[in-house]
C-alpha cells in the first residue's frame, strides 16, 4: 500500500503552524506525494483526527491518506527540543516512521 497525500489540518494563529507547514512540505518533496492544507476543518478533525480525554481534537494535525482512501493521523503533537522550541527535524522523522509502518 502506498501514501498517496498528505493533508494537514491547521491554523495560521497557532504557534505550530510553520513546524507543520514545515514536515509537510519536506515530506511532500521527499516522498513525491501531494500535499492539501486545510485550515481550522474541525469537521475532517472530528472525523480522523485524535482528541482530548473530553472528545475535543486540537490544531495542528498531519494526515496521510493511503491509496486505499484511509486516513490515519501521523504527526499530532510536534516534539520539543532541550531549548522548548519545536523540532521540524524529529516531528518528519516521526512522521515519515509512521508512513513507512503503514506502507511496508
Amino acid at each position: 500500500m502506498k501514501a498517496k497525500k498528505l493533508i494537514l489540518v491547521t491554523s495560521e494563529a497557532h504557534p505550530m503552524h510553520k513546524a507543520f507547514l514545515n514536515v509537510t512540505d519536506q515530506l511532500s518533496k521527499e516522498l513525491g506525494i501531494e500535499k492539501e492544507v486545510k485550515m481550522e476543518d474541525y469537521s475532517f478533525l472530528a472525523d480522523y483526527g485524535e482528541k482530548d480525554d473530553f472528545g475535543m481534537s486540537w490544531l495542528p494535525q498531519l494526515f496521510v491518506e493511503l491509496e486505499d482512501g484511509k486516513i490515519v493521523p501521523i504527526l499530532t503533537k510536534m516534539p520539543l527540543g532541550a531549548d522548548l522550541k519545536a523540532d521540524s527535524t524529529k516531528g518528519k522523522e516521526e512522521a515519515l516512521n509512521k508512513i513507512k509502518s503503514l506502507t511496508s
